[in-house]
């Protein structure tokens, strides 16, 4: 049973009690229940580093050591390169969350690329929740949505419980209303203006193509209903800039609706450059090449803004976003923001049709 955590700048820490059923576990039986990222190979390598060990018995810290029913069990996690982020093969310098609204329950946050809203898998430390527990000095704070890693802007945090039980129903009531800006690299076939998206959405694929989401048409019995609004902000030869108000929450929505209407979003390794190109990043043997096709490090998608309980909160672009958008478009940024603002008040103000 978890009794203590903390996340701290380049490590973690934990401390778990034995319970009467875990009586006689080896430790590293015992570590690798909490660990499943890890193999048995890995946990012994960590208990034999001393960063998994039994606090009351300091002479039993070995793999095969025998625990007791009250024991505890350190666990510390260190900060390692996995995290980072290469382009180019050179290391990128990720940006820091900043708040836009704050209340003594809620937190509104502008979150960064590449920053996890909570930590899971390999990714314990560059989190919002974690982030933000660390330097506002708070116990815990709590995930209300989620927004992908690559994916930046408007991230909702809760400051206690009774608050995320309050906020997170406006969301399973669907009483909560979003935009998202994108940048598109736009196909022969793109659509200019307003339109919406209705394709079922659906993984038709097993085994590790299930990352895969296909589009189906609207009658079809495949896949899930699925219904995302777009408005085309602006459009040159090359590439489009707009805004998604996306209605049903499935998996890659708007990417995958983006795509199947002649918008596939800068920086989608895997709706604009494929599943082959995918894997090649994934596995970090991805060419000049490669990076040419994507033309940036992440999917170009930002949580413009978001409405629930009669607010409104809104977020500017990261520095990735606006610096194409101001090296590919004739317009400014002022009056980007003013015509996204115009249509998020439109939209927001009407009942979902």
């Amino acid at each position: 049973m978890l009794i203590y955590k903390k996340y701290l700048e380049n490590h973690f820490e934990a401390k778990l009690e034995v319970q009467e059923l875990q009586d006689g576990v080896r430790l590293d039986q015992f570590i690798q229940d909490y660990l499943t990222s890890h193999s048995r190979e890995q946990i012994k390598k960590k208990i034999k580093a001393g960063e998994c060990k039994v606090l009351n018995r300091p002479a039993s810290n070995k793999s095969s050591t025998k625990l007791k029913h009250k024991d505890v069990i350190q666990v510390i996690i260190r900060r390692t390169s996995h995290e980072d982020e290469y382009w180019r093969g050179k290391l990128l310098d990720l940006e820091r969350p900043t708040i836009v609204f704050e209340d003594d329950d809620l937190l509104a946050i502008n979150k960064p690329a590449f920053m996890s809203t909570h930590p899971t898998g390999k990714h314990l430390f560059n989190c919002a929740t974690v982030y933000f527990e660390n330097n506002l000095n708070l116990k815990t704070v709590h995930s209300i949505h989620r927004l992908d890693r690559e994916t930046s802007g408007v991230l909702l945090l809760a400051k206690n419980p009774p608050a995320a039980n309050r906020y997170t129903e406006e969301f399973e009531k669907n009483n909560v209303k979003k935009c998202y800006m994108w940048i598109a690299k736009k196909q022969t076939y793109a659509k200019e203006n307003n339109f919406i998206a209705d394709e079922n959405l659906g993984n038709p694929y097993p085994g590790l193509k299930r990352v895969i989401v296909e589009a189906f048409p609207s009658d079809s019995n495949k896949g899930k209903i699925a219904k995302t609004t777009f408005k085309v902000l602006e459009t040159n030869d090359s590439y489009s800039v707009g805004l998604a108000f996306p209605k049903t929450g499935r998996t890659h929505q708007i990417r995958v609706h983006a795509k199947v209407h002649g918008h596939p979003l800068i920086g989608d390794k895997l709706y604009l450059g494929g599943y082959p190109l995918f894997q090649r990043f994934k596995d970090n043997v991805y060419s000049s090449e490669d990076c040419d096709e994507v033309l940036a490090p992440r999917h170009f998608l930002h949580a413009f803004s978001i409405k629930i309980q009669g607010q409104t909160f809104h977020a500017p672009l990261g520095e990735d976003m606006e610096n194409f958008y101001l090296q590919n478009f004739n317009g400014n940024l002022e009056n980007l923001f003013s015509k996204a603002k115009e249509a998020v008040e439109d939209y927001f103000n009407k009942d979902f049709k």
